[in-house]
């Protein structure tokens, strides 16, 4: 299979340029595109949140994917790294037409894929090492770490509960816990909890119950 992936930017930005390209280079040599890959996102987003990482996923052994440069691929070196080690480790070919990139299953792109693997092992490990530092040093300020008792649905109801008054007075007026979210700006379904939880049991023995 061959893949054609095209990235711009911004809505400002036009992929025909980059098709134009990808088709005039399968032309001459003489491939057919399978399939085109386009999409509008920063090159600074994940690869695994685009339809990147999609592709990433299905490629398999002498699939070959034909971007006009290799800053499509993404705008960090060691993100763009990472994509073509995985293209590599699934025997998948990158061609770029503009710097004229080639990795396939010869020497060169296997010392490549060598060395774009352990860059992007040894940036992970300093992340992790900048990581640990900076919670040690707010651990020494006396910073308490770890997500606030209680959890996640006590921190969300908790917003509810500043809000008490106001949403037990939109649903008596027959108000549907859609709308009340709309105007709460919470899930509808954790009003639904909300409600089911706290509201309508204390609410039991009151003349205005739920």
């Amino acid at each position: 299979m061959v893949y054609g992936y095209i990235r711009v930017s911004s809505d400002k930005q036009t992929v025909e340029n980059q098709r134009f390209e990808i088709r005039k280079f399968c032309k001459k040599e003489d491939l057919k595109i399978n399939g085109w890959i386009e999409e509008t996102i920063s090159g600074t987003k994940a690869y695994n949140r685009r339809q990147l990482g999609i592709l990433l996923h299905r490629v398999k052994k002498d699939d070959i994917i034909i971007c006009t440069e290799i800053s499509r691929l993404g705008r960090s070196l060691f993100m763009v790294m990472e994509i073509l080690n995985i293209c590599m480790t699934k025997n998948c070919r990158v061609w770029t037409i503009k710097d004229n990139y080639r990795l396939g299953d010869d020497i060169q792109s296997k010392v490549l894929a060598f060395a774009f693997g352990l860059s992007a092992e040894i940036e992970r490990d300093l992340i992790s090492m900048r990581t640990r530092e900076a919670l040690a040093r707010k651990r020494s300020e006396g910073v308490v770490l770890g997500r606030p008792t209680g959890g996640r649905n006590q921190q969300r109801y908790y917003k509810l509960y500043e809000k008490d008054s106001l949403l037990r007075q939109l649903l008596l007026t027959g108000m549907s816990f859609r709308k009340a979210a709309e105007i709460l700006k919470v899930n509808r379904q954790t009003v639904s909890h909300y409600y089911n939880t706290f509201v309508r049991n204390r609410c039991l023995y009151c003349d205005d119950a739920l």
